[in-house]
């Protein structure tokens, strides 16, 4: 005699729901990897330096790697982290997370240089980031060039005056950078207009000067 299957509507039932559990979850980890991927296309990663730290423990040496990376989107802002893994990739995406999180926007005259020059000082390390004419192009080494080339500036100069340690450098930088302000900034800070302190521009000034010079008829 032929045994008929048993149908069991519970359990029939729990599978579905287990799938679509499972299903559901999938999906949820396909749209956050492509929300990764659209934030990684829109920024830009630059890695500054790599190091590899030994730590000494009862059965010899413990080997991992701390990693520097800056973080902008080539529109005025910009962000730096460390990151320390057992693994190089590894480091270098905790490092550039903690960038990501870390974005701070810098104002800039005309989309490529600074408005006014400024210092920066963290620990030993002391910075100097100067405002350049057009054509100028990025004067600076090491990590600065790296945080002018993510963060879209086009024309600076910049001298470090003190610690060349990347980190020092980066977190100097970093300080000036958040220093810097622009005329429409201060102007809303002090209740005026940008005219007020900037004064008349320059294709203005010639006609305001004849008209002043001009006898009164």
């Amino acid at each position: 005699m032929a045994r008929t299957p048993h149908s069991g509507g519970g359990g029939e039932h729990g599978g579905g729901e287990g799938g679509d559990r499972r299903r559901g979850r999938g999906r949820g980890r396909e749209n956050e990897n492509r929300q990764e991927r659209q934030d990684g296309d829109e920024l830009k990663d630059k890695l500054v330096t790599i190091n590899r730290v030994a730590k000494v423990v009862k059965g010899g040496r413990r080997f991992s790697f701390a990693a520097l990376v800056v973080v902008g989107d080539q529109k005025g802002r910009v962000g730096w982290g460390a990151g320390k893994a057992r693994e190089v990739p590894e480091a270098i995406r905790k490092a550039t997370e903690q960038a990501k999180r870390t974005m701070v926007r810098v104002p800039m005259r005309e989309g490529r240089t600074l408005h006014h020059d400024v210092i920066g000082e963290f620990g030993a390390g002391r910075v100097i980031l100067r405002a350049a004419p057009a054509g100028t192009g990025i004067i600076a080494g090491g990590p600065m060039r790296a945080i002018f080339e993510t963060l879209g500036m086009g024309d600076v100069v910049a001298k470090c005056l003190g610690s060349t340690n990347p980190h020092n450098m980066i977190k100097a930088t970093f300080a000036a950078l958040t220093r810097s302000t622009s005329p429409r900034a201060v102007a809303s800070r002090r209740g005026k207009k940008v005219s007020d302190l900037l004064g008349p521009r320059k294709d203005q000034a010639p006609a305001e000067a004849l008209a002043a010079e001009a006898p009164n008829v």
